[in-house]
């Protein structure tokens, strides 16, 4: 078998495991009911494609060995990490301060938003050093010391890992969509939502900041 060859061990392990973490709530979870919520059913799918884009980037830097230099290097790790904190708190903040639209006007950006959700949905896990090692921790526990594949098994599994969470994060947006169709019509709400996004984000900006390396 493929999995054989490229040294990956114990693959219905994985896969479990894999679906556990994604269906666990998380700030990928809150961000992407709150996109969905906004925008409905596009602007779900522009906020799992950009997490899951960004998911991705973490993945091939697993594969050829930028996460374990992030784990290595105290000053890479330290770049990466006040960059990351930087743009959440901005962004976060931007959010909090934002101020309720017209119904009319908010539909109107909707179409020029959508770019927004997706890169912000990218960014967050991207400049995030905690994902680059979760990746770095997790998949090399299911390839064998010894294989001579281990760039492609990273990305075999980390291709598997993001296509099993984007059928569930589509999920989840297709679902948000459908229940808050009466949500979006209040400008009120949908900028109490923005901001607790914004919340959200100022939330992780601080946690990436006080992040540490193993």
């Amino acid at each position: 078998m493929m999995t054989e060859t490229l040294g990956i061990h114990e693959l219905w392990l994985f896969i479990l495991s894999g679906l556990l973490l994604n269906v666990t709530p998380g700030p990928d979870t809150a961000y992407i009911l709150g996109r969905s919520i906004q925008f409905g059913w596009r602007g779900g799918v522009a906020a799992v494609i950009g997490i899951c884009c960004g998911c991705l980037v973490h993945v091939f830097g697993a594969a050829i060995g930028l996460s374990a230099l992030l784990m290595a290097s105290s000053t890479a790790f330290a770049v990466l990490k006040l960059v990351g904190a930087a743009y959440l708190l901005l962004t976060g903040i931007q959010m909090l301060l934002s101020r309720p639209q017209p119904i009319a006007e908010a539909a109107a950006v909707t179409e020029t938003s959508l770019s927004r959700v997706f890169w912000q949905g990218a960014l967050t896990n991207v400049l995030n050093p905690k994902v680059a090692l979760f990746f770095l921790a997790f998949l090399p526990q299911f390839v064998a010391a010894d294989s001579s594949h281990k760039t492609l098994a990273f990305l075999a599994l980390g291709m598997i890992f993001i296509s099993t969470g984007t059928l569930w994060c589509l999920g989840i947006a297709a679902f948000a969509a459908r229940a808050a169709g009466r949500i979006r019509r209040s400008a009120n709400v949908m900028a109490w939502i923005n901001r607790m996004l914004g919340g959200l984000f100022v939330y992780l900006g601080i946690r990436v900041a006080m992040l540490e390396a193993r």
